[in-house]
């Protein structure tokens, strides 16, 4: 049994071994759809990742993939992660159809978090729908990602999860620009990441993976407790916008095999947070 005043160490050894153990995540998301799908059962659906490239042999043969489940008792809460340090700027950006998903990416310097020391800078956003991740096996309306590079090619990926209700601010900018942009990008000009609403300072911080191929491992994944809320209308333009057969573009969750979900959540100090 550890300490709580072992946490932190140990934390921190399994962030570097397990970066260490899959040379720091290098390998960014594929960009051309055409070779995967998600259909289970199909001969380009997750269970045939691995099968399809021989680069992407983590899909099917790695340790510590991505999506999970967020289960209560696979939880540890620890206060010591600290606040997420984060440092986002407007910057110039595009809209891309990746054909599996709708992106925002960032030409720019668009801001950066810090993790454990460490700066990533933020390069890019992306939807999923339904979400990816599940909390105790449930599944929300929509995910958004956050994909963050170090100066040496480390990943880093904020995800905040959405159920219908009031629609999303962020994404009320871009469905205009997403319902015209059909199979190719577009300049849209000055694009604010800091417009991103996380809603609570509470998040679950993991070691997992990119979720698509490469499926790449090594990758520190930060995803909000607070779930936010985003209109039909927003997911179905995104919904509407990619390729046929992308319009549920989640990733079947995957094993847990072990790994510790840690909860960061502020202190209390004389009945204040």
């Amino acid at each position: 049994m550890f300490t709580k005043t072992s946490f932190p160490f140990v934390l921190l050894t399994s962030l570097l071994l397990s970066s260490l153990y899959i040379c720091g995540a290098t390998e960014s998301e594929l960009e051309d759809e055409t070779e995967f799908g998600y259909q289970e059962g199909g001969d380009h659906g997750p269970e045939q990742w691995a099968k399809i490239d021989p680069h992407w042999k983590a899909c099917g043969n790695g340790e510590m993939q991505s999506p999970i489940d967020l289960l209560n008792k696979r939880v540890q809460v620890f206060p010591g992660l600290g606040k997420l340090k984060r440092d986002y700027r407007p910057a110039p950006a595009k809209i891309k159809n990746r054909g599996h998903d709708i992106a925002v990416e960032w030409a720019g310097n668009a801001g950066r978090v810090n993790i454990n020391g460490t700066y990533y800078s933020l390069k890019q956003c992306h939807w999923h729908s339904p979400s990816e991740h599940t909390f105790n096996g449930s599944r929300y309306n929509l995910e958004l990602h956050m994909v963050h590079y170090s100066d040496s090619g480390q990943i880093a990926v904020i995800g905040i999860t959405y159920k219908y209700g009031r629609h999303d601010h962020f994404l009320s900018k871009l469905v205009p620009q997403i319902g015209s942009l059909g199979m190719k990008e577009k300049d849209v000009g000055i694009i604010n990441p800091g417009d991103i609403k996380f809603g609570s300072r509470k998040y679950y911080r993991y070691m997992g993976s990119l979720t698509v191929p490469p499926c790449t491992e090594g990758v520190i994944w930060t995803i909000s407790k607070k779930v936010r809320t985003v209109s039909r209308e927003q997911v179905r333009a995104l919904k509407d916008a990619v390729h046929d057969g992308y319009e549920e573009n989640a990733r079947p969750i995957q094993h847990p095999n072990d790994r510790t979900v840690y909860l960061y959540t502020p202190r209390v100090i004389g009945g204040f947070t």
